[in-house]
């Protein structure tokens, strides 16, 4: 423990550079198909397209921790909510966190800043070595480089603000929120730094989005680089939900419009043509790169320790671990999972041990199930929800298409009843209904229950209960970590 906790400074403190360069893994033509480059000085890791190339693949590879997106951010936003049972007690997988007990001390509470904070640091270092070392890549190529380090550095500070600081919804981004680093750190020189407001991060996040918008390409060589690496369409898609984060539905639809279009069936009209699967159960039946795919996280049975997702090993029985299984009173007590269903959603549920479980992630042994981090029914359904809240006729209109398109790909012949859309408050509760519904099992419930400043609900489980989490209570967000404020004494820590 001791070991691990002087690990985490050593990533606060930005040494990731050797380690960055030393085991970047380049994939010139595909990410899927990492080689691993070793023996690279950190005085040589830009001299040649190829080594640059390596780093920006090192950026995703860094991402992918298994602390972070790699999986547990996933977890941990599912194990907070209402949507699983525990089954199994135990710290190591989240007993802490599915039972509202955390403290600044909690593995996952460190864990997961570290792993974030390190991504962010090897973003700040890849952009200040490839500035220096622009003449070696083309202008498109620098421009690229660029935009998609920005875009890993947005979504890294999006998910962690969401994690440890007030909603922005709360005091429309007043509260404290994250020590903003935006340079690399080499030592310890530059642990003092007090957080900047909620409002400054979600800025910061803006201003990488756009800036990535503009550098990013419109598409890729091929499918698995359009949905693996980021794309203009992966910006923007990011930035419907941040402006949702943050109630500007105006700017949702903005942003959605440029990359949504028809009237039943709905498709990206530039760039990557991301559109539905016909089957949602493609996605998660090995189709990892589809025109669904914004952005997947690649995994391979052979990833580094620390980096498997253990997404099936927590959710799923067989196989897995079976450490959390599905809540009946959460959203499989919709009538899409009863037996009289025709939703093919209801597949990715089965019945063992009494219990239901997830099987939408399936590879528990090797860890390689490629995590979803941007679906394209979300820019839809985030779509449909701004329009819903501007309220007037062509927007619901509008919005009661975009619904009925999401839940139409898994039940073609569903017609919502009248009751459920005829109001705005009420399609507004469909709306949010079948995001539950669709991304059962994907990160969104806790961010969506805090961006609505909804309490977090209580679950009861033969193993242990976790209480209710009202907006007002301290716990509604995770504490600043121990790790950094026992180095950092500007980082005021969160009231506990």
């Amino acid at each position: 423990m001791e070991k691990m906790k002087k690990y985490r400074k050593i990533i606060l403190r930005g040494s990731l550079l050797g380690i960055m360069m030393i085991n970047a893994t380049s994939c010139t033509k595909n990410l899927l198909a990492p080689t691993i480059i070793t023996n690279i000085s950190d005085k040589s890791a830009f001299d040649t397209p190829e080594r640059i190339l390596a780093q920006v693949n090192g950026l995703y590879s860094s991402i992918k921790n298994g602390n972070f997106y790699g999986g547990r951010l996933i977890i941990y936003n599912e194990l907070r909510a209402d949507e699983f049972i525990m089954n199994k007690p135990n710290i190591v997988t989240g007993q802490q966190t599915w039972s509202q007990s955390v403290n600044s001390g909690t593995s996952e509470v460190n864990g997961l800043w570290s792993a974030g904070y390190a991504t962010i640091n090897s973003v700040n270092t890849f952009l200040a070595g490839l500035d220096l070392n622009k003449s070696k890549v083309s202008s498109t190529l620098y421009d690229n480089y660029t935009a998609e380090a920005k875009f890993l550095r947005a979504l890294c500070y999006f998910a962690m603000v969401q994690t440890y600081a007030q909603p922005y919804a709360k005091d429309n981004g007043a509260s404290p929120g994250l020590p903003l680093r935006l340079i690399p750190e080499y030592s310890s020189a530059n642990n003092q730094l007090a957080r900047s407001t909620v409002a400054q991060i979600y800025a910061q996040v803006l201003s990488d989005l756009n800036a990535a918008e503009t550098g990013l390409p419109a598409s890729y060589s091929s499918a698995s680089l359009n949905s693996t690496r980021a794309s203009k369409n992966t910006a923007i898609a990011l930035k419907t939900r941040v402006y949702l984060v943050m109630n500007n539905y105006a700017s949702v639809i903005t942003e959605a419009a440029k990359i949504v279009s028809g009237t039943t069936s709905f498709s990206a009209p530039t760039g990557v043509t991301n559109k539905m699967e016909t089957n949602v159960t493609t996605v998660f039946g090995g189709s990892y790169v589809g025109p669904e795919a914004v952005l997947s996280l690649p995994f391979t049975p052979t990833e580094t320790p620390g980096t498997q997702n253990q997404l099936a090993y927590y959710f799923n029985i067989s196989p897995g671990n079976g450490e959390f299984y599905l809540n009946t009173a959460g959203t499989i007590s919709d009538p899409v999972y009863s037996a009289a269903s025709t939703d093919a959603r209801k597949g990715l549920v089965f019945t063992n041990t009494g219990q239901k479980w997830l099987s939408k992630y399936k590879v528990a042994s090797t860890y390689s199930d490629y995590v979803p981090v941007i679906r394209y029914p979300e820019v839809l359904l985030n779509y449909a929800e701004a329009l819903a809240r501007a309220g007037d006729a062509i927007s619901m209109a509008k919005a009661k298409l975009l619904l009925a398109a999401v839940r139409n790909r898994s039940d073609a012949t569903y017609v919502f009843p009248v009751v459920s859309t005829a109001t705005q408050s009420a399609l507004i509760a469909t709306i949010l209904q079948e995001k539950k519904i669709e991304f059962l099992g994907e990160g969104f419930r806790v961010p969506d229950l805090q961006r609505l400043l909804q309490t977090l609900p209580a679950k009861t489980a033969p193993t242990g209960i976790a209480p209710a989490v009202a907006p007002t209570e301290n716990r509604y967000i995770w504490p600043i970590p121990a790790n950094e404020t026992s180095i950092n004494a500007l980082c005021i820590p969160n009231p506990s």
